[in-house]
């Protein structure tokens, strides 16, 4: 039980659970709040995605007569649950490190994937025609955007592990060393395809704007979560969230940890975290309108799948035993 003891504190206090809970919720009050301001508005309070989570767990919870209940109640918990346990594999440079085998890389891309298959899940079993349509926009989404990340993925492993003269690594925590020793891989040339590559991604992965094509609520009203209310609609809240914290934080991991670490690299972790989402997702979100389906299916099959594989064939080629 000992042994187990930093795992459980980890998914649910901290860098998980509590901690990762409260910071992205706050993460999409400031996403409103800025977007607000973009748009010449006072917006809502920075605390108004608390205050919605909260009144939702006392609203009453209802479900299609149709439904497949076993599968409507059970997809939100299984994705905020994917979404904890992917937490607790995402290292804050200098202040946290997940174990060496829970910080396996291609465990996170795994995880990641959880709460696209929840929703469609969630679509598919509500009986509503809204929510089959969802379910398949979601689905042509993850066909689209999963393969870049991959290849991302694959690029980061290769430059690191045979520029240190071993095979490829997919250890975050390894990765993060390996930057911190030999400076970030944002500001290698050999790298940039892929970074250009995950600035596509995470938007698609969070489902903002020009690429919330699943849930577009002027076109299928929410999509797959159109049935949901109550404690059902709050895990999925959280879940999503949760998952802004993750991937947001993967991006930093793979691409920019800070040489700090105590109290100021994680103050310095956070504002990167803040920096990603008005920029990254704020920012984009307001000025973007929304793409169809086909256009973003083959947008991303054209430039990041493109980009990612670029940078894999240049990491390959330039990185054998040459720290950059």
């Amino acid at each position: 039980m000992t042994s187990q003891l930093p795992i459980v504190v980890a998914a649910l206090v901290f860098p998980g659970g509590v901690f990762a809970l409260a910071l992205g919720l706050a993460l999409k009050g400031a996403d409103r709040r800025f977007a607000a301001r973009l748009q010449g508005r006072v917006g809502p309070p920075l605390a108004q995605p608390f205050f919605d989570v909260v009144k939702l767990g006392f609203k009453r919870t209802m479900a299609p007569d149709v439904a497949c209940a076993p599968v409507f109640f059970g997809a939100p918990l299984v994705g905020a649950v994917s979404m904890l346990l992917a937490m607790t594999l995402v290292p804050i440079a200098g202040v946290y490190a997940p174990g060496p085998i829970g910080g396996d890389l291609l465990v996170l891309i795994y995880l990641l994937a959880v709460p696209g298959v929840a929703l469609m899940l969630a679509g598919s079993s509500s009986g509503s025609p809204y929510g089959a349509i969802g379910f398949s926009r979601e689905m042509a989404m993850m066909l689209a955007y999963e393969g870049p990340i991959v290849l991302i993925v694959a690029a980061v492993g290769l430059r690191v592990g045979l520029a240190t003269g071993q095979g490829p690594t997919f250890s975050l925590s390894a990765i993060v060393a390996y930057q911190q020793a030999h400076g970030a891989l944002l500001f290698d040339p050999v790298m940039w395809p892929a970074v250009v590559a995950f600035a596509f991604f995470y938007p698609a992965n969070l489902g903002i704007v020009p690429f919330d094509i699943p849930e577009a609520e002027t076109e299928v009203l929410e999509g797959p979560l159109l049935e949901y209310s109550g404690r059902p609609l709050a895990l999925f809240k959280v879940m999503s969230a949760l998952k802004a914290v993750v991937v947001l934080g993967l991006g930093v991991a793979l691409f920019m940890p800070l040489p700090f670490s105590g109290i100021v690299g994680l103050i310095g972790w956070l504002a990167q975290l803040l920096a990603l989402a008005l920029v990254g997702v704020t920012a984009v979100r307001v000025g973007a309108g929304r793409m169809r389906i086909d256009q973003a299916f083959v947008f991303f099959l054209k430039w990041p799948l493109a980009l990612a594989l670029v940078s894999v064939l240049a990491a390959a080629y330039f990185s054998a035993g040459v720290a950059p």
